[in-house]
């Protein structure tokens, strides 16, 4: 992690889980609610938020609840890219989880998802997110079609054998310039003080090429790049992002 994070309990329910926390990934454990500067971690009945300068950061599976109403899922851009046709269980990679949004997409249109995501702080709010749900009955069956690995997606791409390869890759590399929302602002203020994993564009593609995917799906700004300058074979375009797609595999 590139800034010191520390770690406290915001009431006594959080308190075992926040010292847990703090031994598996050595954040300093504090009794007092940290200065207004600091970055940390605030454990209580309600989750885990990441936390600075006013601003509450908690990662909540069920803002999505809207997008996965009968008639609107199907209509999703994402899903719409990820689709393949004549398979009942689809399988997809989502190499860069983040709260996990996409993926929570992806697991109600029917696929099984394994997710990754490389920085051990998000990894957590992920984490606890995918638990609340589970204890949510409109997200439970959803959920529990998704795992989670704290792993650097690039080394699980490049290790997979060629009858272990899944059906899709959805890639979304971090560009906060396509949402001007104050809710995306703060998103991405916290984050980005958060150490990111030391890849670049081309090995992240070249991994998920390496995967041997039907499809792999990349999320852009409407009017952005191709990720690594790979022209894709179709786009899904919307008004504020598009999903570039390769086919990698009839």
């Amino acid at each position: 992690m590139s800034e010191k994070i520390l770690i406290f309990a915001k009431d006594p329910i959080g308190e075992e889980r926040a010292a847990d926390i703090s031994e598996k990934l050595h954040i300093d454990f504090v009794k007092d609610k940290p200065d207004e500067d600091a970055l940390y971690l605030e454990v209580s009945q309600e989750g885990i938020a990441l936390c600075s300068k006013g601003m509450r950061l908690m990662a909540d599976l069920t803002e999505s609840l809207p997008r996965l109403k009968a008639g609107r899922l199907n209509g999703e851009m994402l899903v719409h890219a990820a689709r393949l046709k004549g398979k009942d269980q689809p399988t997809a990679i989502d190499a860069t989880a983040g709260f996990g949004e996409d993926a929570l997409l992806l697991a109600a249109a029917g696929f099984k998802v394994d997710l990754y995501e490389f920085d051990p702080v998000i990894f957590l709010l992920l984490q606890d997110a995918v638990r609340r749900a589970l204890m949510d009955e409109r997200l439970s069956s959803i959920v529990q079609r998704m795992s989670l690995h704290n792993n650097d997606s690039i080394e699980a791409l490049n290790s997979i054998n060629e009858d272990e390869s899944p059906d899709v890759v959805l890639l979304d590399p971090m560009f906060p310039e396509r949402n001007k929302t104050g809710s995306v602002k703060k998103k991405f203020q916290l984050l980005q003080r958060l150490e990111s994993p030391c890849s670049t564009e081309e090995e992240l593609l070249a991994a998920a090429i390496k995967a041997n995917p039907h499809k792999i799906v990349i999320k852009r700004p409407a009017k952005g790049p191709f990720l690594a300058g790979r022209k894709p074979d179709y786009s899904v375009p919307g008004k504020a992002i598009r999903y570039d797609v390769i086919i990698s595999r009839p």
